[in-house]
């Protein structure tokens, strides 16, 4: 896999983030997190070691080959910079380690308008407002407009399988049977799952929490459900019937994978989760967590 095609880079001296910048989050793979002089550093598995600004770091997210010391988790905390156990380039997210003295404002916003009905169907409908541009939805309720969402991706479906002439009998997903469905439902299956992995990620990364939502309910994490929907017409739906037909219906995990994070980074989906979540959650929203 070369460096274009990467959602996460490699970090180098280079490409470290200045002291005048807060950067969100990095990425660290197949190495080794310790300590040096109460400070972090990352030894690669190419034998290259590069000393990291921990207190200008939001969030530092651990991806395969990882280990990391105990004292190192210690100096992250107290450097109140977050620690993410992810999958490849972010795309699953397993655990998040909390910070007893992080910030919790952007935590606390959201669960402000969250817990109050008028500012949670207010969110709601500026989610839904990203998908239907053109219509009002003032006094629309939240099932009416889950009701017009649904209608939508229905439609949505639809109209993909016959821009690429791909035979199509309905949404399907049966957990722990992911063999069994026909190769445009699998496809859909394993970006949607990836996308939840990067959505976790960012969403810790900027203090937020994945757990409370204002559309889904009932299930682990609505907020990354909230925000998925919002690009999954073309990084999920669009990509699953053009590649169904590109593929000639056989599933290839590796060809998936690899047109998934072309499309991410095409969209730069890091970028424009943080500028959606501010304008979705309103003018109170703060920095990442820890600033």
């Amino acid at each position: 896999m070369t460096e274009k095609t990467r959602l996460f880079v490699k970090i180098t001296r280079e490409s470290l983030p200045q002291v005048k910048d807060k950067y969100p989050f990095i990425y660290l793979e197949r190495g080794r997190l310790e300590i040096d002089d109460s400070s972090l550093k990352w030894l690669d598995a190419d034998g290259h070691v590069v000393r990291l600004p921990v207190a200008t770091i939001n969030t530092l997210l651990l991806g395969p080959g990882t280990s990391v010391t105990h004292e190192a988790i210690k100096v992250a905390s107290a450097a109140n910079c977050a620690v993410c156990w992810v999958g490849e380039d972010s795309l699953l997210f397993y655990a998040a380690g909390y910070l007893p003295t992080a910030t919790t404002r952007n935590f606390k916003w959201q669960m402000e308008l969250a817990c109050n009905q008028k500012t949670a169907l207010e969110v709601a409908r500026r989610f839904f407002a990203f998908r239907f541009p053109d219509m009002d939805l003032a006094g629309k309720s939240l099932n009416e407009m889950m009701g017009m969402e649904g209608l939508r991706v229905r439609g949505l479906y639809q109209q993909k399988a016959e821009q690429y002439g791909v035979g199509w009998k309905g949404r399907k997903f049966t957990p722990g049977k992911f063999e069994l469905a026909d190769t445009t439902n699998q496809i859909i299956t394993s970006t949607n799952a990836a996308l939840y992995g990067i959505l976790c990620s960012a969403i810790h990364a900027m203090g937020y929490s994945p757990h409370v939502g204002f559309i889904h309910s009932g299930s682990p994490l609505p907020f990354v459900y909230d925000l998925a929907d919002l690009y999954k017409e073309y990084l999920c739906i669009d990509l699953a019937f053009s590649l169904t037909r590109e593929l000639a219906g056989i599933y290839n995990k590796h060809t998936v994978s690899a047109q998934f994070r072309q499309r991410v980074l095409e969209i730069n989906l890091l970028d424009q989760v943080a500028k959606d979540i501010k304008r979705l959650l309103g003018a109170k929203h703060v920095g990442c967590a820890g600033e």
